[in-house]
């Protein structure tokens, strides 16, 4: 792997001056920069970022931390997150946390000794009173205290139009189909909303919430199934609930939509491909994640937001579900 020493050697200049280059000083003739930068493509350098920001003191790596890399609505957002850190001048470093507090403390622990620029981070754990402000922040879903910035789509009229969705399609007996977090999170409010709207029509609705449906989803599933056969609509607070909640009804001889129709919320079944494809509150993804990234880099700026939450608008998509 070639080093700095061997830019400079190629180049015939000095180590500080491919320094200068890399780091996109001005004071460097055009003519040097162009020896530079030939030397860097023809050795193939690619250079030190964990020691440049540490001897520069100014870091342009940018953390993100995921509950999950796998899940399609945090790949769709860290995609969109990476491409405007990029087009910023910023690095990514992406950190998978799987959900465990424990490891989500400990990149925190590591991100603060690297001197990371900021931190995106998605998190559903208890760990507000640990989680350091020293090192900018926005959080998506999860406003943390004033000091922590949260970047989310309106969730509670996600759930108002959900509602009138289901109304619209002929629903009379509709339900929500939750979980009960352990920590206070935006997502909540999808509930709410939901509440909120069918109380204000007048309309009999159930809500169904467990603290971990993961843990057992056969029981969660079956147990929904039994305890509200009444039921002829479904409003899941995410489209992999929605899909498995299909699953599950399909296998129990319930037809989506003939005799439940079904809206979920995310969006992240957006092609053809899927079938059948789920009616749903579509999320902003990639506005949520542009945003979260410029509101980060005003903070590294150190420059004040006028906002400690920024609650972006949602859109419903019907589907083959209503």
């Amino acid at each position: 792997m070639a080093s700095i020493k061997d830019v400079a050697n190629l180049a015939g200049v000095a180590v500080g001056t491919v320094s200068r280059v890399i780091n996109n000083a001005p004071a460097v003739k055009p003519a040097t920069r162009d020896k530079v930068m030939a030397a860097i493509k023809q050795l193939n350098y690619v250079p030190d970022e964990v020691a440049r920001n540490f001897k520069m003191q100014k870091s342009k790596m940018v953390a993100l931390m995921l509950p999950s890399i796998w899940h399609p609505f945090f790949s769709e957002l860290a995609y969109y997150i990476e491409d405007e850190l990029d087009q910023g001048g910023f690095k990514l470093m992406l950190c998978n946390s799987g959900g465990k507090p424990e490891k989500e403390l400990y990149y925190f622990d590591m991100l603060k000794q690297n001197k990371v620029a900021g931190i995106v981070g998605i998190t559903y754990n208890d760990i507000e009173n640990i989680v350091s402000t020293d090192i900018p922040i926005i959080s998506i879903d999860r406003h943390f205290n004033k000091q922590i910035t949260c970047v989310t789509s309106d969730n509670f009229e996600g759930g108002r139009i959900a509602l009138r969705e289901l109304v619209k399609a002929g629903v009379k007996k509709p339900a929500f189909l939750g979980n009960v977090p352990s920590v206070y999170s935006e997502t909540v409010l999808r509930r709410e909303g939901f509440v909120h709207e069918a109380e204000a029509l007048g309309v009999p609705y159930a809500v169904y919430e467990e603290p971990d449906p993961l843990r057992d989803e056969d029981k969660y599933y079956s147990t929904f199934l039994r305890q509200h056969q009444d039921i002829d609509g479904v409003f899941a607070i995410t489209d992999m609930t929605a899909a498995k909640y299909i699953e599950k009804a399909k296998q129990a001889g319930i037809r989506v939509p003939e005799d439940v129709k079904v809206i979920g919320y995310d969006g992240i079944q957006d092609h053809p491909f899927f079938h059948p494809l789920l009616s749903t509150i579509r999320q902003p993804v990639e506005e949520m994640a542009r945003t979260a990234v410029r509101l980060l880099l005003k903070k590294v700026e150190g420059k004040s937001l006028d906002r400690e939450v920024f609650r972006i608008p949602v859109t419903y998509r019907a589907g083959e579900t209503t």
